[in-house]
């Protein structure tokens, strides 16, 4: 008696290739694996892209790894050999609007729906990263570190990366003076300062708390001065202390 789908049996493969291996063997490919970049940023885009390599790992592709292992070099090097060799991938961009109206774990979902949706084969198997996605077109499995342990993610991480990288590069110059091209939006210091500075762009999550503390600042100019002269206040305090 036979049972749907077949039983997966896990044997050693090279490099990252054993989860996708296994289920090719099993009759469930083409694999395509998801994953996302920017999630964490407070400005820019959510970026997700899906990504379906062969049955085995082109030469080009040895250096495959999580993104966030990979020095920008290897990324930006990685990036046309993927689009090259891989059956098929798409990239997808959730703007920082859309973020604020959906919430960024639903945007990030959504984003994973239509990366999948936008590919040029019919997944057998979908593999994402970290989390469940419901309403993909085929069976999928969220894996824990999937960026790590799957290639067709890893390679869907560099995409989703590299991209992103370059969409933030090309805002610095739109927008200048918050420094996107060095951090990305992601909420370093010196790009806290600039929003202190400069508000809010139209390219920040305003639903993200510091976001929108920066920008009822440059509304309160009063409350800012208030902020400033506590803090002043405090080191003088502490300074009495340890005198």
């Amino acid at each position: 008696m036979s049972t749907w789908p077949p039983r997966t049996i896990i044997r050693r493969a090279a490099g990252l290739r054993t989860m996708e291996s296994a289920l090719i063997r099993s009759g469930l490919g083409p694999v395509v694996g998801v994953d996302e970049a920017g999630r964490g940023a407070c400005a820019g885009p959510l970026v997700v892209a899906a990504c379906a390599l062969g049955p085995k790992l082109h030469p080009a592709l040895v250096n495959l790894d999580d993104s966030k292992k990979l020095t920008e070099r290897t990324r930006e090097e990685l990036f046309p050999a993927i689009t090259r060799i891989a059956r098929a991938w798409c990239i997808v961009e959730i703007p920082a609007w859309e973020v604020d109206s959906l919430g960024v774990h639903v945007a990030n979902i959504e984003g994973m729906r239509r990366a999948v949706a936008g590919l040029a084969l019919s997944p057998g198997y979908v593999l994402t990263d970290g989390f469940r996605v419901p309403g993909l077109p085929a069976p999928s499995l969220p894996v824990i570190g999937g960026d790590a342990s799957a290639a067709c993610i890893a390679a869907a991480s560099v995409l989703a990366k590299v991209s992103r990288d370059r969409t933030m590069v090309a805002m610095d110059t739109e927008l200048p003076g918050y420094g996107f091209a060095a951090h990305k939006g992601y909420s370093t210091a010196a790009h806290t300062a600039a929003m202190a500075a400069l508000g809010p762009s139209r390219e920040h999550r305003m639903s993200y708390a510091n976001v929108a503390e920066a920008r009822l600042m440059q509304r309160d100019p009063v409350r800012e001065d208030r902020l400033v002269a506590d803090e002043v206040g405090e080191m003088y305090t502490a300074e009495v202390r340890a005198g």
